[in-house]
């Protein structure tokens, strides 16, 4: 049947308005500190996930909910080619915002304000997953409410499930943890989840694989590389070096990247080399969206690794 290989991947995430100051350091407690500039950008993690699956070619569908002040965040969803149609707008509410300060370093820090993120409705829920059957991708992250009965009805579907538990908090220790079929994390985000501060790299993927046997592992290492563990087996791959300019959405072009080669039909290391090229020409970028690569360029910058 044809219409078993081409699957939709529906991106149920968060939409964020993105402040970044640019600050010498980080302002501390009881500090007063002038930023040098402001930036706005568009942002949340859902938004940004969204898009480097467009990116990548994946035909992509982006559920959330966003006030007035939102609407540009459609426009660049739209521009990268992902479909926004899912996207609820809720009149008298503010979007998710975030307030960002960048140092000279490029290092960031972040504060988060949920707005309408926080709003989903088990109804809004209901009627997007209807439109998603057996086979199609859901991408979760925790920057949104609903979580858990998102992913019960999700998986009652049949549809894979993809969780990338960030921001870590006590909520994705309540979700139905067993009904995700591929976890996406970096190292903090994998130890609060086993509750283990010790392990890290290899022992820590391998480890969070032995809590959940069915479902595939793919661990972030910053400039370490990444790590897979599947039922195809273990993968590492190294990160590319690049001169880094800001690595806001680094994690988000990778995870993008990654799931649309799995929805390609490419193999998990194929899959990890392209996703591994993305995030790192967004760290050669400044902004969060802005900076994800289209497939070309991924395409081309492998192509430049090998000659």
């Amino acid at each position: 049947m044809s219409d078993t290989m081409h699957h939709k991947i529906l991106c149920f995430g968060s939409l964020n308005i993105d402040h970044v100051y640019s600050v010498d350091h980080f302002v501390a407690k009881g500090e007063t500190l002038s930023s040098q500039k402001l930036e706005t950008f568009t942002g949340g993690k859902g938004l940004n996930q969204s898009v480097a699956l467009a990116r990548a070619g994946a035909e992509t569908y982006h559920a959330g909910a966003i006030g007035p002040d939102g609407s540009f965040l459609l426009d660049t969803m739209k521009e990268a080619g992902v479909h926004t149609d899912y996207v609820t707008v809720i009149p008298d509410a503010h979007t998710g915002h975030a307030i960002i300060q960048r140092d000279k370093e490029g290092d960031n820090c972040i504060l988060l304000y949920g707005g309408t993120n926080q709003l989903i409705t088990k109804e809004q829920a209901d009627s997007v997953l209807n439109h998603f059957s057996a086979g199609d991708y859901l991408v979760l992250q925790n920057e949104i409410n609903q979580l858990p009965y998102i992913v019960e009805k999700a998986h009652a579907l049949g549809m894979t499930i993809v969780l990338n538990p960030s921001p870590m908090n006590e909520k994705v220790l309540q979700l139905p943890l067993d009904e995700i079929d591929i976890f996406l994390l970096n190292e903090v985000e994998a130890g609060q989840i086993l509750g283990s501060h010790t392990a890290e790299g290899r022992e820590l993927a391998a480890a969070l694989r032995d809590r959940f046997p069915n479902a595939t592992v793919v661990l972030t290492l910053g400039g370490e590389g990444s790590i897979c563990i599947c039922s195809d087996g273990t993968f590492f791959q190294p990160a590319y070096k690049t001169h880094v300019a800001d690595t806001t959405a680094a994690g988000d072009t990778y995870t993008g990247y990654f799931l649309a080669g799995l929805l390609h039909g490419s193999s998990v290391p194929d899959s990890m080399k392209a996703a591994s090229a993305a995030a790192s020409i967004a760290c050669s970028r400044k902004g969060a969206a802005p900076s994800i690569p289209v497939e070309a360029e991924v395409t081309a910058f492998l192509n430049a690794q090998d000659s």
